[in-house]
């Protein structure tokens, strides 16, 4: 008999007892899925207050906002080895080392940009486009503190960007709370446009809410929802039985349900009135995001998707199921944004793929464990260029349990796209993540020149500068926001010198020191050029 450890993690295959009570929790979660679609539109309510729905129209919903910007989450479910996704090249012998039997043969390798520094498997070959066409950013090593290793908890933790989820009796999700933030009274007065989808991806907490409530339409194939949409029914959440637990979790059924029914004829118009223009392969993750590019280029309206791909806990065999699911992503991907770019929606569409965890350096028996930190790829026109950033892993400097250590905090990302893709102001990210985390402008963009609806608050920037004893010269400035913030120097002429200063900044006094002597530079006039936000200020010294 194999006896469980007593962290109950089930962090790896030692762990047997504990690893398969994690899977036996994580499907649990399950159960909602498709909740009102797969177990018949009955289900348990008992026949209390339904009603037709003859007040939602079949004319499609027009968004509220002018932004026509849509994040999708593509979930790696299962725990993605990232050392095999993006290959440490720079470290080759020592990852070969910890890996003698799965490691990535060189010559299987694609290099990623100039100096090959890391590189992709050929089962990834069919986004190496996107890579060359300047599609495609990476950020290495990214996790967050004191990691947990259970599917069930980490999974919690990046949907809701709480890392005291098991605790906290809020078990909302980050986009959840960004939903009710744009709109307090969603669930009383619903959007007439969907504020999130989800395909296939019922297990997440990311769009719930703080009673558990998830916000997004869940579907597997549009097929249910079509019939949904067709027959229309609405469920009474007002006059519920009087007994207290059961009038309750009816409550709650029927929240959920007429979330579904309010906009099935919404999504299956928009559906309907699309077709894919390429041709999908036929695995999981090419049909969902199918779906989605024809809901996009249906012009539903809806802001937030999310699509997942299952099977990524590869503690056994994994020479033969990592690579098949690296390829169906990357099929699926390209496939997507080719769709998109036929009918002219790619430059709208921002996709981000992420897991719960990574894999543990060390191979075990011909799989890997359950790890920490790992990259996260992002895709669409919108990044503006292809780069590899974040901390390199280290494959010599790992934690006492032996994983990769994090450096960029996933939150940081979330925060990132909440701002500088979905903009919204910088107080209310740090609200909706109950903090206030670094942005990543190394991303590549932001709200400039996008016409949206939303509160974006301007940024405003008081700035001096002083000649020190030794003649250089200090910028101060005062930001009234945090926000991304630039310094630069130019001469006279427009010829950029030096930038002082490329980073995320909190509210407050900042200074950059130019020292002149540096640049063997004497006798002229020289400006100085603050850029946060859409505000840019400058100013001159001699």
């Amino acid at each position: 008999m194999v006896k469980s450890n007593k962290n109950g993690r089930g962090l790896d295959l030692s762990d047997l007892t504990a690893h398969q009570q994690d899977h036996k929790n994580w499907s649990r979660r399950s159960f909602l899925q498709t909740i009102g679609m797969a177990g018949g539109l009955g289900l348990g309510l008992g026949g209390f207050g339904l009603t037709a729905l003859g007040s939602v129209p079949l004319a499609l919903a027009t968004a509220t906002s002018t932004n026509d910007r849509i994040l999708v989450l593509i979930r790696l479910k299962g725990g993605n080895d990232g050392l095999n996704t993006i290959i440490p090249v720079f470290d080759y012998s020592r990852y070969k080392n910890n890996r003698p039997t799965i490691a990535i043969p060189q010559t299987d390798l694609i290099g990623l940009g100039n100096n090959n520094k890391f590189a992709i498997p050929k089962s990834m070959s069919k986004i190496k486009p996107l890579w060359d066409e300047g599609k495609m950013k990476i950020i290495n090593s990214v996790g967050y503190p004191d990691h947990n290793l259970s599917h069930f908890t980490s999974s919690d933790i990046w949907n809701s960007a709480n890392q005291n989820i098991e605790s906290d009796m809020d078990k909302s999700g980050w986009l959840g709370r960004f939903l009710l933030d744009r709109n307090p009274d969603y669930l009383e007065n619903l959007p007439e446009v969907p504020g999130a989808i989800k395909v296939s991806s019922g297990s997440s907490i990311t769009y719930h809410t703080a009673d558990r409530i998830d916000l997004a339409v869940n579907f597997n194939t549009p097929d249910k929802l079509i019939e949904v949409a067709e027959k229309g029914f609405v469920y009474d959440t007002a006059n519920l039985p009087d007994e207290c637990y059961y009038g309750e979790q009816v409550g709650y059924l029927r929240s959920i349900l007429n979330i579904t029914y309010k906009y099935a004829p919404a999504i299956s118009q928009a559906y309907s009135g699309a077709v894919n223009s390429v041709a999908y392969s036929n695995n999981e993750l090419s049909r969902q995001l199918a779906i989605v590019a024809r809901l996009i280029k249906g012009n539903l309206g809806t802001k937030l998707y999310m699509v997942t791909l299952d099977g990524f806990d590869t503690h056994e065999n994994q020479n033969v199921n990592h690579p098949r699911l690296l390829n169906e992503v990357s099929s699926a991907i390209s496939e997507f944004y080719a769709d998109l770019a036929i009918g002219q929606k790619d430059n709208d569409v921002l996709s981000m793929t992420f897991s719960e965890f990574g894999r543990r350096p060390k191979e075990n028996d011909g799989g890997t464990d359950h790890g920490a930190a790992a990259p996260v790829m992002f895709f669409g026109p919108a990044l503006d260029g292809n780069a590899v950033f974040g901390k390199d892993p280290d494959l010599g400097d790992l934690d006492p349990v032996g994983n990769l250590k994090h450096d960029t905090d996933f939150r940081s990302i979330y925060a990132t796209l909440l701002e500088s893709w979905l903009c919204i102001e910088a107080s209310a990210v740090d609200n909706i993540l109950g903090d206030t985390y670094e942005r990543i402008p190394q991303l590549g963009f932001d709200c400039t020149g996008v016409n949206s609806t939303q509160n974006v608050l301007t940024q405003s920037i008081k700035h001096r500068v002083r000649t020190n004893a030794d003649g250089s010269y200090t910028i101060e400035y005062d930001l009234s926001r945090p926000g991304n913030a630039t310094v630069e120097v130019y001469t006279i002429l427009g010829q950029k010198i030096s930038t002082l200063v490329e980073e995320y900044q909190s509210e407050g006094r900042h200074e950059a020191l130019f020292i002149n002597r540096q640049f063997g530079l004497s006798g002229a006039v020289y400006l100085y050029v603050i850029r946060s936000g859409q505000t840019k200020v400058s100013g001159k010294f001699l």
